[in-house]
C-alpha cells in the first residue's frame, strides 16, 4: 500500500512515468528469445532479423506504458462524453504498441513529430497522465499550458515536437528538424510520423525528395490503421503499400500490433537512418475507437471486424500472453499492476479537474512572441502592453 502512495505521489508531481514501478515483485532480468511470427517486407533494403530478444523488465515495462496509454484514452473518452473536454479528440486505442515500441528503439535525444493523435507520444517521450489530461481539459498544468489541447501536445524538453493538427504539415518539418541534426553533426534522428489518410500528401513526397537529395536523418512513419477518417486504404489509395512510397527511398513494412516487432524494426531504421539517410516505415495496425469522437466507428466497418481483431492482434494482450507464457509474472501479478495503473489515472483525472483554467488576464498573452511586446486585441483597450 505504501509503495502504491509513492506510485501515485510521483506521477501526481510529474516526475517521469518511465522510472515507475507499479508492483512489489521485481521483473526478471533475465533474457528471452522470441521468433516474430508477422514477416518484415521490404523496399530497396534488406529486412531485420526476425529472431528478438528482450529482458523479463523490459516485457513488464511495455505492457505496463502500453496499459497507461489505453487507460487515460479511455478517461479522455468519458471526460469528453461528459462535455468536459470540448473541439477534437483522437483516440490511440489499439495502436500503443507503436508509441511505446518506438521509444524502447530510440534515444532521448532524438526526436518525434506526429499528427493530432498525440497523447500517447507524449507520455512516451516522458510526460504525465496528470499532465496530458489536464491538457486535454485545458487547464494551466497541461503540457502546453492549457493552449493546445489534444491536437498541440508539446515538449521541447522531450524532443517531441507535438501534436500538428494540420494532415501531412509535420512531415516537411521532420525533415527540417533532421536537417538541424545533420548540420550539427551530433547523429540524433527524427521520426516524422503520419496517417494513412495524409499519404497522399504532395507536401510528403516534396519532404522524401529533399531528405534523400541531403540525406537527411529522418524516419518517416506510416501509421496505416486502415482508414483515413472513414474511407478504407483500398478506396483512398492507388497502392496501399505505403512502405515502398517513398519509390528512391527505402522502406520496411512492419507488424503494428507487436510492440517486439515494432522496436526491432525501428531499431533497424535508426541505425540505417543515422548514416545513410530517410527510411520509409509502414506500421499497420488498426484503431478500435472512430477517427474522432464525433465518428461512431461503425458506419464504414463492422462492429464484427472491430472485434474480430481486437481478439485476435491486442497489443497489450500480446504483451501479456508472452509476459505470462514465459513465467516472468502470473495472471494475478499482472492484475496488480493493472490496478495501481488504473488507480494513478484515477488520482491524475481527478488532479487535472481540479486545477485551474490559464488566467486570461496574463496568459492569453504568453507564448505569443519569444519576448513581451504589444499584443493588439478587438480594440487598444483590450490589447496587451509590455511592462
Amino acid at each position: 500500500e505504501k509503495k502504491m502512495l509513492t506510485a501515485l505521489r510521483v506521477a501526481k508531481q510529474g516526475a517521469a512515468p518511465l522510472a515507475r514501478s507499479f508492483s512489489t515483485t521485481i521483473p526478471s532480468a533475465k533474457n528471452f528469445k522470441f521468433d516474430l511470427t508477422t514477416p518484415y517486407e521490404s523496399h530497396k533494403i534488406d529486412t531485420p532479423s526476425l529472431k528478438v530478444s528482450a529482458t523479463g523488465e523490459e516485457l513488464i515495462k511495455y505492457f505496463e506504458d502500453m496499459y497507461m496509454i489505453r487507460k487515460f484514452e479511455t478517461a479522455a473518452d468519458r471526460l469528453y462524453k461528459s462535455r468536459k473536454i470540448r473541439g477534437f479528440l483522437h483516440l490511440y486505442n489499439g495502436q500503443e504498441a507503436i508509441a511505446v515500441g518506438i521509444e524502447a528503439a530510440i534515444t532521448k535525444k532524438d526526436h518525434i513529430i506526429t499528427a493530432y493523435r498525440d497523447h500517447g507520444y507524449a507520455f512516451t517521450r516522458g510526460d504525465t497522465p496528470h499532465r496530458i489530461l489536464a491538457e486535454l481539459l485545458g487547464k494551466r498544468t497541461g503540457c502546453s499550458e492549457g493552449k493546445g489541447g489534444s491536437m498541440h501536445m508539446y515538449s521541447s524538453a522531450n524532443r517531441f515536437w507535438g501534436g500538428n493538427g494540420i494532415v501531412g504539415a509535420q512531415c516537411p518539418i521532420g525533415a527540417g528538424i533532421a536537417f538541424a541534426s545533420k548540420y550539427r553533426g551530433d547523429k540524433e534522428v527524427c521520426l516524422a510520423l503520419y496517417g494513412d489518410g495524409a499519404a497522399n500528401q504532395g507536401q510528403l513526397f516534396e519532404a522524401f525528395n529533399m531528405a534523400a537529395l541531403w540525406r537527411l536523418p529522418v524516419i518517416f512513419v506510416c501509421e496505416n490503421n486502415k482508414y483515413g477518417m472513414g474511407t478504407s486504404i483500398n478506396r483512398a489509395a492507388a497502392t496501399p503499400n505505403f512502405f515502398s512510397r517513398g519509390d528512391f527511398v527505402p522502406g520496411l513494412r512492419i507488424d503494428g500490433m507487436d510492440v517486439l516487432s515494432v522496436k526491432n524494426g525501428v531499431k533497424f531504421a535508426a541505425d540505417y537512418s543515422r548514416e545513410n539517410g530517410p527510411i520509409v516505415l509502414e506500421m499497420v495496425t488498426y484503431r478500435y475507437v472512430g477517427h474522432s469522437m464525433s465518428d461512431p466507428g461503425t458506419t464504414y466497418r463492422t462492429r464484427e471486424e472491430i472485434d474480430r481483431i481486437r481478439a485476435s492482434s491486442d497489443p497489450i494482450e500480446g504483451a501479456r500472453k508472452r509476459i505470462i507464457d514465459n513465467k516472468i509474472e502470473t495472471v494475478e501479478e499482472l492484475a496488480v499492476r493493472e490496478k495501481r495503473i488504473t488507480a494513478i489515472v484515477d488520482e491524475a483525472l481527478a488532479q487535472a479537474e481540479a486545477d485551474p483554467f490559464p488566467d486570461p488576464t496574463t496568459d492569453l498573452w504568453k507564448d505569443v512572441y519569444a519576448e513581451d511586446t504589444f499584443i493588439r486585441g478587438t480594440d487598444l483597450h483590450s490589447s496587451h502592453y509590455p511592462a
